[in-house]
């Protein structure tokens, strides 16, 4: 089986790295088309073998974008495309099908109860989408809690399949040594409490509100922001004008792949942590949680469907955070209080095993590709 990957960009998000660490774990011949933004995980694919094209689309209304992605897929002779994130899925369902791909997969990544990737979901959004759902063969959803949101919004319960996110979860096993050389390397200071928030930083995750949480803890506590974004500046006002922008570490984008940019990666930070901390209150799986969780981390989340979606006995570590900074201040408080436990994964972590994943999205790929699939709903030929 030949199959083409279509995202909308290839910069440090947790689409952009999953789709990575995935195909890595395929047993597919894949290549990698990118909409936008042939960022650090395009650098990351070339570097594992993989091919990527930079289509080069200059926004959301860049028809030409379309016949050149039909080349690419016809030329390729690919069995199957796979589309990723919005912009990807609306482009790359249409240009399949033009291209003569009936076997078209999306995955959901960021679907949440009010928006999609960050904007809002209106009528227009949601009419785009299932005008294009339409064309594929399967949608994706990373969590449970996707797949009903996207029933509710009007996919057909028997086009949803179900594959989670994955982790590698011999990367982020917990290594003393390295949580030692880590906070040495970043110059944290000997006996500081490090709460760790990991994501894009910008609105929607409101890391704002561990900020203020800072505020009002002790001063050997320190908080790690672990992520690019455009509230980052933003952010460093807030640090400041709270009066503890001494005590907020920037560290930028970190993969969590093999450590393809310069400093520590995200598993090496991770180590360096003693409680991760997620505000966001609309999240699609909860990625950054569970590799926390696979690293040993005691976890206080607004939301995390992937911690949600299991048995409470799953992720003892991994508690539910109503409110804003003076809830998140006081669960902080109340780990530390409790005192270190062993940096072990739970049964939760073990659950999102990459190789899990992978194996259920092969399933996925057979349906899709198999002659005895059932015909799309609507068909579509080139002009």
């Amino acid at each position: 089986m030949k199959a083409l990957h279509v995202i909308t960009g290839l910069g440090v998000g947790g689409a952009e790295q999953q789709l990575r660490l995935l195909l890595r774990h395929l047993p597919v011949d894949c290549d990698v088309v990118t909409l936008t933004n042939p960022g650090a995980v395009a650098d990351g694919l070339r570097a594992d073998g993989v091919r990527v094209v930079h289509l080069g689309m200059g926004g959301n209304r860049d028809l030409a974008a379309l016949p050149r992605l039909v080349r690419v897929i016809r030329d390729g002779g690919y069995d199957l495309v796979h589309t990723h994130l919005y912009r990807a899925c609306v482009y790359g369902r249409l240009a399949a099908r033009l291209a003569g791909v009936e076997a078209v997969v999306a995955t959901e990544h960021s679907l949440g109860a009010s928006q999609l990737e960050g904007r809002p979901l209106g009528v227009g959004v949601r009419a785009l989408y299932l005008a294009t759902e339409r064309l594929g063969r399967a949608t994706v959803a990373v969590s449970a809690t996707v797949a009903d949101r996207l029933e509710r919004w009007g996919v057909p319960a028997p086009r949803i399949e179900v594959v989670p996110n994955g982790i590698d979860l011999a990367r982020f096993r917990f290594d003393p040594v390295l949580r030692h050389r880590t906070r040495q390397r970043l110059g944290l200071p000997e006996g500081a409490y490090v709460v760790g928030g990991v994501g894009r930083l910008t609105p929607g995750k409101r890391f704002d509100v561990l900020v203020h949480a800072l505020a009002g803890l002790p001063d050997d506590h320190r908080l790690m922001l672990v992520g690019g974004g455009p509230e980052e500046q933003a952010l460093r006002r807030t640090a400041h004008e709270a009066g503890v922008a001494d005590r907020v570490l920037f560290t930028g984008e970190r993969p969590c792949l093999p450590d393809d940019t310069p400093g520590p990666g995200l598993p090496s930070l991770l180590c360096a942590m003693d409680v991760l901390a997620s505000p966001s209150p609309e999240e699609a799986f909860g990625l950054a949680i569970v590799e926390a969780l696979a690293s040993g981390l005691p976890v206080r989340y607004a939301s995390c469907p992937a911690v949600e979606d299991l048995p409470p006995r799953t992720a003892p570590a991994a508690r539910q955070v109503t409110g804003g900074a003076h809830a998140f201040a006081r669960a902080l408080a109340e780990v530390r209080a409790a005192g270190p436990a062993p940096r072990t994964a739970p049964d939760a972590a073990h659950h999102y095993d990459i190789t899990r994943s992978a194996a259920r999205l092969m399933d996925v790929y057979t349906r899709a590709v198999s002659p005895a699939s059932p015909p799309s709903p609507q068909k579509v030929t080139a002009p």
